[in-house]
């Protein structure tokens, strides 16, 4: 068995070898390594940032046995000698520490990655994940290369990475806002290192339905709204529900985008299959306001290149991964632009 994880991780290495050669420790770089849900391992997750090796544990138990977290640094190694921190995190441990992440080797998780040339500011320990979803690379590039001049509202944000492509991408104002004010600072330090203006930026800390609502009353209108809420959550203001009501959630920032503004439209649901996803969003369009546009894919690497997609909850196809990704055109019938 020990030879078989052993194997099974580095035949995962073998097929990122030219990838993580890219995204070295030098280059700041970000890659999952191995996803164990579908490359034969349910338990673990491998990534990479910059020189932190961050361990997703998936068990049943507190932590993982140390047997395995000694192959797992043993296939590793072999590929990545030069790794200075290794960070595990339990993801259903009682304990909010172990969930967080404890460090197995070194002093300090890495604080800074790089992608699409872009500089992060990462804190690795502060949630259960790891506050940067790999999983939205491609939309990360897809907004750096389409918000020149743009208006751009970040909702569900989080620690803002979304916002920070965008506003890197040239964007004239980028508003994020997210429930928790706390992750939404994250988002200051990637702002002065990449010598952005924060006059170009604004935070809101607040309820979704709350603050979209003000900006409904205040008529506000974005040219690209970015959708990207949590698989449920229930709030003094309403309740999200991606899996059973997400055309809920588009109604309530429908209106805030411009003539010719897109919404992202992104849904994580495991339990939602893609063709059911689709049939939601269609919901969203039957007054003919709103176009079901293309889609933006999980990078291959995120999910170790299968396309063997039967063993999934629910088949995310026409998407290539559960996280599903698609652009949403919105034509306004009064016409109004954004100013």
């Amino acid at each position: 068995m020990t030879q078989q994880i052993t194997q099974t991780i580095a035949d995962a290495l073998q097929k990122r070898r030219g990838l993580f050669q890219s995204n070295s420790a030098a280059d700041a770089g970000a890659l999952r390594l191995f996803n164990g849900f579908y490359e034969g391992l349910p338990e673990i997750s491998l990534d990479v940032y910059a020189g932190t090796l961050v361990i997703q544990y998936f068990g049943k138990k507190e932590c993982p046995d140390q047997a395995l977290i000694d192959q797992v640094l043993a296939a590793v190694s072999a590929e990545l000698p030069d790794l200075d921190c290794v960070l595990l995190k339990s993801r259903f441990s009682t304990n909010e520490e172990n969930r967080r992440g404890t460090i197995l080797k070194g002093e300090k998780p890495a604080e800074w990655i790089t992608e699409w040339g872009i500089k992060y500011a990462i804190d690795l320990q502060i949630n259960q994940d790891s506050g940067f979803y790999l999983d939205c690379s491609l939309l990360r590039q897809w907004l750096l290369q389409h918000c020149l001049d743009k208006q751009v509202l970040n909702t569900f944000a989080y620690t803002g990475s979304l916002g920070i492509a965008a506003l890197t991408g040239g964007a004239a104002q980028v508003v994020q806002t997210d429930i928790n004010g706390t992750f939404l600072t994250q988002a200051d330090k990637s702002i002065a290192a990449n010598y952005l203006s924060s006059e170009n930026i604004s935070s809101i800390a607040g309820d979704f339905f709350q603050v979209t609502a003000a900006m409904r009353r205040e008529k506000r209108l974005f040219d690209i709204i970015i959708l990207d809420p949590p698989v449920f959550s229930k709030t003094r203001g309403g309740i999200v529900d991606i899996q059973r009501n997400y055309p809920a959630l588009i109604n309530k920032i429908r209106p805030l985008a411009a003539d010719g503004g897109i919404i992202v439209a992104i849904n994580n649901a495991l339990y939602l299959s893609g063709a059911d996803y689709l049939s939601q969003l269609h919901q969203s369009t039957e007054d003919g306001y709103i176009q079901v546009g293309e889609s933006i894919p999980v990078p291959q690497s995120f999910f170790g290149f299968s396309e063997k997609l039967s063993h999934l909850p629910a088949d995310p196809t026409p998407f290539n991964h559960p996280t599903k990704i698609n652009l949403l055109h919105v034509t306004r019938k009064d016409g109004k632009k954004s100013s």
